[in-house]
């Protein structure tokens, strides 16, 4: 029932005689009161509910707008009012509303706005709305008032709303070729003329603010269309078109030929009581007998086991989502109107709107979700460019890069979306199907491009598909797609699309690839970096090795104090929690890390005083020091403290709240960092990327439905299903029982004939798969489950084949001899008081390496240990040299000291395993070696008369982590210390060409090209500088701005030069410019610019190199050293297995080694240290040998003379 206020107001309106409407004096007010109204209505839209029951639009506003046009302020009042009132029901209630009573009010909106729709399908209402609109279009900007505008996009409002009321199907019944609603609304908009103001307010550059608004009503009025049969329209039926229609025809007659048949094949409907009945044999009933048929013989075939059973109901969250566009066609001269609009179009709007909604929206002067519109018009205008007469240049505007880069964003976005707001879930699928299409009919256009005569636009395809193939993100993007398709969200319809989409560009990237040898592609990887947290207990972050070789100093003056003052009170430090439920024995780790933290803190004298107090509490084996350890042992021992990496235990509280699975480590923080590099793209390896389960399931799915499919959906399945079996080799990944139950179906189908592709590759797959079967019995089985790549090798090749070899990914197993060996070092190792008994086995394991995650896993599984948290780390990161073990190194030096590579066999033997930088140190401090030189791996190689001697070639990288860390780490991390120690070796090999790039640069310096090796050397200095600061690399072009540098460019001798240097010439197809490769350092370039100095200079670097170096030879090799340990330290990242061994016969055993002459040399240590030198962070002992000058009496080297005193010069 109405309400009395509101029918008084609409009362007041006026009222209709015949033909006319006689409006009353306070009509305008009455209108005004209405907007007034329904801007106070309550959620369930009483107002809306109760005018839509009046026909206030249909017997008052409409009649009012006719007939009182030129009664401005009434005209505006009115289309206000009807602005509001045609608003969809979408936005009024915000959405679908899942209550029932709310729901009820929102259909019966929605049959209110479906009658106004109905009542505006009149020329006359149009009419008006046109004339309306012409009229303020003619007024200039400076003639048109705000009112005006504002009346403008009224009128488009009211535009949209009326086309955007959704049709009644049930209520219509409109087939093919009829005349609906939309249809005479169309037909309505086009005899008004409103449809020319469209494109005008589309071309003009003057009205760009109204783009948006245009784009959205186009966008409804061609709601229902289909491009390709708007671009056939009165052009008669194609001969494709007729095949089609054809071969539809032929699949109904077959399979109507066969239910005449079958039916013609059964018995009479008359009751036989002498029918009989019939034992199945092989078919099992519900007990252990054969299944009784009380039936005919001709109803055995449509025997099942769920006749008679209750289909099971799917729950409403796991349905799979509804199509919601449906197309049709519309009467055929509303067809005919709308394929002239769009061929108007395209000639004189597309490029010029298209460009002003991109702006629009890159500006975000849009509303949100605006570009859903965009991305509809470029899918249906180019379709219909493409389907009626390609032309490129009408579509230039969304022909390019930015467009492809645009809608891949957005594409991206929505998937993302769709998978964290899944209540709107539905919606961001929506919007990602708009984007799939527009992406598809982009690569259509591009493959379209191809097969044009103009040589322009052939180039401009291949300018574009070079730019999108080389991108990963392109090429990724159809993976991402279907690996997180969801039937509940995304409708078959998306799944088709997405399937085409992916057979285009497959198709068009297997054409690129097969007209090139090497295609290269831009490669991202992120590369995870563990990043230390702070513990705790210490609540700062880890100091460097520079901050702790700062702070050391002012420790060790007041430690020195200390120890030579009075001593201090061992009473009031304390170094265990005795109310602590670890037992005291346990607590030395913890202990040392607090001697760590009053070191950290500056707090030497609590440091020394808790020292002190734990070498009284545990005084076993030497841990904190002997009892009669000296004042200098006790300050280095507090060194070494103070820069070992300690582990941090966790409290108790949150150990009990972690999982029994958890490892007790230190906390991580994993750091994401993308490198991007190029590589030789290999088109299968892209292809088994799709050899997945989860992309098999999403095609099966809609193989499902090859009955609804078009002949072009399902040539695209059985195409990638094809690609998968005989090109990759892989048709047991197809050996699956759901895909061959579709296989059954199919052959069985009457109409099959017509499905001959399908029906080929069917009986191949099947042909494959019995063959196996004759070979291997379990293939029956393995048709239950979805098989990965690892799997079909084994399928094929044999069981277990893929286990030994360390392609697979997989860890390997262990076998029942490596069983029992664990088990036999963890039994009589395990109650070894001191000792880590899982780096005790892994030391004695005899097998296959394993790290130490692994043996700990291993012994849980065995039921040896009950969690992982029975086996942590026991000692610390101090791990020193026991006299037994000076021992053992001193004679495995003797043993290999004549061998060519003698670290690396002292590393294979020595019992406890140690870095290489901690067995260099102790060689050099038991006096075995003099230098470092001594323990370079020697390589046999011929040398030219121009290469460098035989110390210079045999570098090596001393700088490895230690292999008790392999369980630190990944075993993909252990991969990239392999990459890295083979860039030292790469160091070591340009090393050669840097003498041979030398002599060229003197040569181009002769002949002119002294302007183009400077820019040159500036190009690799720049470089350096930048690696150093961004930290990651990647290939930089070398760019010439010049006439002259372009000409050097192209000479063949300073191209030699540039291949002598390391940079990379140009790929074929790919590239124009030379680039600097990412795998070169920042010191190879350095060392490569430096290499490019004039012959002037360098005479004057070597007066100066040899008035410098005649030092004492002591204090080099002692600033050696100490630059060796703190690079030692810095990278270190060993967890020892064995405790704090005794000091005194190490230290007393290094101290009488120590020559007077390096003693002497000490002072000047911090000096030298104090030197500013830009080359001090080194990677490697290689680089850092490289800094080093000559010795006194070695014959000096020039070129590293050279080096050193440039860097020297840039420091200062």
């Amino acid at each position: 029932m109405m309400n009395c206020e509101l029918l008084a107001t609409c009362s007041a309106l006026g009222y209709l005689e015949g033909d006319t409407y006689h409006k009353e004096p306070d009509c305008l007010e009455s209108v005004k009161d209405l907007i007034r109204y329904l801007r106070h209505e309550d959620e369930t839209r009483d107002v809306r509910q109760q005018l839509g029951s009046a026909q206030i639009l249909q017997s008052d506003l409409l009649p009012i707008l006719t007939q009182h046009r030129r009664d401005k302020p009434l005209f505006d009042a009115v289309i206000r009012l009807m602005v509001n009132l045609t608003q969809p029901a979408l936005l009024c209630f915000g959405g679908v509303p899942q209550e029932p009573s709310l729901r009820h009010h929102f259909l019966q909106v929605l049959a209110y706005l479906q009658a106004y729709k109905e009542a505006f399908a009149s020329e006359k209402a149009f009419g008006v709305l046109s004339e309306a609109l012409y009229e303020l279009l003619q007024l200039g900007w400076e003639e048109r008032q705000e009112e005006d505008n504002l009346l403008i996009e009224r009128i488009l409002l009211l535009v949209r709303n009326v086309l955007h009321v959704p049709a009644d199907l049930e209520r219509e019944q409109r087939i093919d070729d009829d005349a609906s609603v939309h249809d005479r609304l169309l037909w309505a908009l086009h005899l008004s003329g409103l449809d020319d103001l469209l494109l005008f307010l589309a071309s003009s550059p003057a009205e760009q603010q109204w783009g948006l608004h245009v784009l959205e009503v186009i966008s409804l009025m061609f709601r229902d269309q289909s491009p390709e049969q708007l671009a056939g329209v009165g052009q008669g039926r194609l001969a494709q078109e007729r095949r089609t229609d054809v071969a539809e025809l032929e699949v109904l007659r077959q399979r109507e030929m066969a239910e005449k048949k079958t039916r013609a094949l059964q018995r009479g409907n008359r009751h036989s009581r002498f029918g009989g009945s019939y034992i199945i044999q092989g078919l099992k009933s519900i007990g252990e007998r054969d299944l009784i048929f009380h039936k005919g013989l001709h109803n055995l075939q449509n025997y099942t086991s769920d006749l008679g059973k209750q289909p099971r109901r799917v729950p409403k969250r796991r349905q799979a989502a509804r199509e919601l566009s449906v197309q049709r066609r519309s009467a055929l001269n509303v067809r005919l109107f709308l394929r002239d609009f769009c061929s108007e179009f395209l000639e004189n709007c597309y490029n010029r709107l298209m460009g002003s909604v991109k702006d629009h929206l890159l500006r975000e002067k849009a509303q949100q979700h605006d570009e859903t519109y965009y991305m509809w018009a470029l899918a249906f205008f180019m379709a219909f460019n493409r389907a009626a007469s390609f032309r490129p240049g009408l579509v230039s505007e969304t022909l390019s890069v930015r467009t492809f880069h645009f809608i891949e964003q957005n594409l991206t976005n929505y998937y993302e979306m769709m998978l964290t707001d899944r209540k709107e879930a539905a919606s961001w699928a929506r919007r990602m199907h708009l984007a799939l299409k527009a992406y598809q009919e982009l690569l259509a256009t591009v493959n379209e491009m191809d097969v044009c005569p103009d040589e322009a636009v052939r180039e401009s395809s291949r300018i574009i598909k070079n730019n999108i193939f080389y991108v990963m993100e392109y090429r990724e993007l159809f993976l991402a797609l279907f690996r997180k398709f969801d039937e509940r969200f995304q409708p078959r319809s998306f799944l088709r699309d997405l399937v085409e989409t992916t057979h285009l560009f497959l198709k068009m990237l297997e054409r690129f690839c097969r007209n090139r040898r090497n295609l290269m592609v831009q490669n991202k990887r992120k590369r995870r970096k563990k990043r230390k947290k702070a513990s705790a207990a210490s609540g700062d972050a880890p100091y460097s090795p520079e901050e702790l070789e700062a702070v050391w100093p002012s420790l060790a003056e007041q430690l020195q104090c200390c120890a030579q003052g009075s001593e201090l009170g061992l009473d009031s430090a304390v170094p265990f929690d005795a109310a602590s439920e670890v037992p005291v024995e346990e607590q030395r780790a913890e202990a040392m890390v607090r001697i760590q933290d009053c070191l950290l803190a500056g707090q030497a004298p609590q440091a020394l005083s808790l020292l002190r107090s734990a070498r009284e509490v545990w005084p076993e084996r030497d841990v904190f020091g002997a009892q009669d350890i000296s004042p200098e042992e006790e300050i280095q021992l507090l060194k070494q403290i103070l820069w070992a990496p300690l582990p941090r235990q966790q409290g108790l509280e949150e150990q009990g709240a972690e999982q029994e699975d958890e490892e007790e480590e230190e906390e991580e923080e994993v750091l994401d960092v993308v490198q991007v590099s190029e590589r030789e793209f290999n088109f299968l390896d892209y292809l088994k990327r799709f050899a997945n389960a989860t992309v098999l399931r999403a095609y099966l799915l809609l193989l499902r439905s090859y009955k609804q499919n078009g002949a072009h959906t399902n040539h695209c399945v059985v195409k990638m299903l094809h690609r998968l079996a005989h090109d990759l080799k892989m048709e047991a990944l197809l050996f699956q029982l759901s895909l061959f139950y579709l296989f059954n179906r199919l052959l069985s189908d009457p109409a099959a004939g017509a499905y001959q592709e399908l029906v080929t590759f069917a009986k191949y797959i099947l042909g494959k798969f019995f063959a196996l079967a004759a070979v291997n019995q379990k293939a029956f089985v393995e048709l239950l489950f979805w098989k990965n790549t690892a799997v079909v090798r084994e399928m094929t090749e044999g069981y277990g084949s893929q286990d030994g070899g360390s392609s697979g990914g997989r860890l390997p197993r262990w076998s029942p001899e490596e069983e029992a060996q664990l088990r036999e070092l963890y039994l009589a190792h395990k109650d070894v008081e001191g000792q880590d008994v899982v780096d005790t086995i892994l030391a004695h394991l005899k097998a296959a390496p394993r790290t130490r995650r692994q043996v700990i896993h291993h012994l849980v599984r065995l039921g040896l240990a009950d969690s992982v948290k029975d086996l942590p780390r026991k000692g610390t990161q101090i791990v020193l040299w026991t006299e037994d073990q000076e021992l053992e190194l001193q004679r495995l030096f003797e043993e290999f000291q004549d061998s060519d590579d003698v670290l690396g066999n002292i590393m294979k033997n020595i019992t406890a395993k140690r870095s290489r930088a901690r067995i260099v140190d102790k060689l050099l401090a038991l006096g075995l070696v003099a230098e470092r030189r001594e323990l370079y791996k020697k390589r046999r190689k011929k040398l030219a008369p121009s290469s460098l001697p035989d110390e210079e070639e045999s570098l090596h990288d001393f700088c490895q982590e230690d292999l008790d860390e392999e369980e630190n780490v990944p075993e993909k991390e252990d991969e990239e210390d392999e990459e890295e120690e083979g860039g030292s070796e790469a160091e070591q090999a340009q090393a050669g060409s840097v003498l041979s790039a030398e002599c060229l640069g003197q040569s181009l310096h002769q002949e002119g090209f002294s302007a183009p090796l400077l820019w040159l050397q500036n190009c690799l200095l720049r470089a350096a500088d930048d690696r150093e600061e961004v930290g990651c690399s990647q290939a930089v072009p070398v760019v010439p701005l010049t006439e002259e540098n372009e000409e050097a460019m192209e000479n063949e001798q300073f191209q030699q030069l540039l291949r002598k240097l390391g940079v990379r010439p140009p790929a074929s197809g790919q590239e124009i410019f030379w680039r600097i490769p990412a795998k070169l350092s920042p010191t190879q370039l350095r060392r490569m610019a430096a290499s490019l100095s004039q012959a002037e200079g360098e005479e004057k670097l070597h007066l100066g190199l040899e008035s410098k170096v005649s030092g004492e030879p002591g204090l080099e090799e002692e600033h050696q050293q100490e630059e060796e340990h703190q690079q030692e330290e810095e990278h270190q990242q060993e967890h020892g297995a064995h405790a704090l061994k005794t000091l005194p016969l190490a230290r007393k055993k290094k101290a009488g080694l120590v020559s007077p002459e390096e003693e002497g040399t000490s002072g000047g240590k911090e000096q030298l240290m104090m030197a500013p030198k830009k080359r001090q962070l080194l990677d490697s002992d290689e680089e850092q040998e490289e800094d080093k000058a000559p010795e006194v009496g070695v014959p000096g080297i020039r070129k590293k003379k050279r080096f050193q005193i440039e860097d020297d010069d840039e420091s200062d």
